[in-house]
């Protein structure tokens, strides 16, 4: 059989080439059009890109169909999907900024530092940034339904008026967890009644034994929040000072804290 003559058609090119070329014309259309607070039409896209018009009106027309691009009365702006990815990368960077904070806190301090917000009516304990040199305790009961036990949980619970603790302690019952836990929702209703709104709070082995814990009480708007720390039970003395220390600390940074409260 005699061979077979040799195409010289070059091969077809590979779909995730294609593909990626695709991406990035539309990447570099959004960024264009970025720039551009005031719209611009497609014929001034094309020649800032350097993009074909055929090609530009096909991906603007796609992009403006994903919600990434909106047209108005010929010219093109950043859509509500370009907008929440920009507000999510946003909302990275300000996580990135307060977990930096917490962990130069624990550096400094030499003890974990916990970050909680009390939200919808539930003790959200947000970040932990603790270490191998200094862990944080462990949660070995539910820190949202146990708030009554712990120092973080009393110290947002102090921040909050007398109706909204009993709602918040009809849902979740003051529950003995070590023997240095307070009894009953009475007796914590009047310890609560008895710390100022912004005072420091303590307790010791009362969530975890060998364990003590100070939170330092945060308020954004309407929003509860608390800084804390905890110490081994033999490092008891430490205690009060280190979240002295903190409470100075916090006070230039504040702000950054008071953000991510949004997140």
């Amino acid at each position: 059989m005699p061979p077979q003559p040799q195409s010289s058609a070059p091969p077809a090119p590979a779909p995730a080439a294609t593909l990626i070329g695709s991406v990035q014309r539309a990447m570099r259309l959004l960024e264009t059009v970025a720039g551009h607070e005031y719209g611009a039409p497609a014929k001034q896209l094309a020649r800032e890109t350097g993009l074909a018009l055929p090609t530009t009106y096909h991906l603007l027309r796609t992009l403006a169909h994903e919600g990434y691009l909106r047209r108005d009365k010929g010219l093109f702006f950043l859509g509500e999907a370009a907008e929440r990815l920009s507000s999510s990368g946003a909302q990275q960077k300000r996580r990135g900024t307060v977990v930096d904070i917490l962990a130069r806190w624990r550096d400094a301090i030499g003890a974990p530092v916990y970050y909680a917000v009390y939200r919808e009516g539930e003790v959200e304990v947000v970040w932990v940034s603790g270490s191998p040199a200094h862990p944080a305790v462990e949660e070995w009961a539910d820190f949202r339904e146990t708030g009554h036990a712990h120092a973080v949980g009393q110290c947002l619970l102090s921040q909050l008026d007398e109706d909204a603790r009993r709602d918040h302690l009809d849902r979740y019952p003051v529950l003995p967890l070590t023997p240095y836990t307070v009894r009953d929702d009475h007796s914590l209703l009047r310890r609560l009644g008895r710390t100022g709104r912004m005072e420091l709070v303590t307790e010791r082995q009362e969530y975890a034994l060998g364990a003590v814990c100070a939170a330092i009480p945060i308020t954004a708007g309407t929003t509860a929040a608390s800084v804390a720390i905890s110490l081994p039970a033999h490092q008891a003395d430490r205690l009060v000072p280190a979240a002295q220390r903190l409470q100075a600390e916090m006070g230039r940074l504040i702000g950054s804290l008071a953000l991510s409260i949004s997140i």
